[in-house]
């Protein structure tokens, strides 16, 4: 999985006062959890643009004055219910012996066939939740939809994850193809309106 570095300070203080003078300063005060102690430190609101807003998922790479740089994952974020300025954030350190669970966004290969002929396609779970050691963390989880006919389901048990464990029960639905107005028959838009009028008439 791809990495994306954030350069930052350690925190002295973590009073109110102080994490209200750094998010004035648009700085974005975090804490560092997995270690012996837990880190507090910030860093620039702009560093986290690439690791926040994007469909991507990725770990993070915690650069500290002074301090060797540790291999981590986002946990938590909080953000400015009005301005959606990032208020806060958690990380957890990686541990190359040690499992880690992550959702994972999902890629659709091919086309299926149900949605050429008209049919509607759903996409229920665009990410899925993993458990890997992190150096078999996958970038993206591939879901291939290339037999899915009108009326199909695309399950997690037929989803292809390798070195890692996907935390779904095997009967989640990942994708499916549904009848839309688009793919119905004149015949069967006939009998639909047949059954409404007998419907209205009762």
């Amino acid at each position: 999985m791809k990495s994306i570095t954030i350069k930052g300070s350690k925190r002295e203080s973590v009073g109110k006062a102080a994490t209200k003078a750094l998010r004035n300063a648009d700085k974005v005060p975090c804490v560092l959890y997995g270690g012996e102690n837990a880190i507090h430190f910030s860093a620039e609101e702009k560093a986290f643009k690439n690791l926040v807003y994007t469909p991507n998922v990725y770990t993070a790479t915690i650069e500290l004055e002074g301090e060797k740089a540790v291999t981590c994952i986002l946990q938590d974020i909080q953000f400015h219910p009005v301005n959606d300025k990032i208020l806060h954030i958690d990380f957890y350190q990686l541990f190359d012996d040690k499992e880690v669970t992550m959702e994972i966004p999902v890629t659709l290969l091919g086309n299926a066939p149900g949605v050429i002929i008209g049919g509607s396609l759903r996409f229920p779970k665009r990410k899925l939740k993993v458990k890997a050691l992190p150096a078999n963390l996958p970038d993206t989880i591939e879901a291939d939809i290339s037999k899915l006919e009108i009326g199909d389901k695309l399950f997690v048990s037929e989803v292809n994850a390798q070195n890692c464990t996907i935390l779904h029960p095997e009967n989640t639905v990942v994708a499916q193809v549904r009848m839309s107005r688009a793919a119905t028959t004149p015949a069967e838009e006939e009998a639909a309106e047949e059954a409404t009028e007998e419907a209205a008439a009762e």
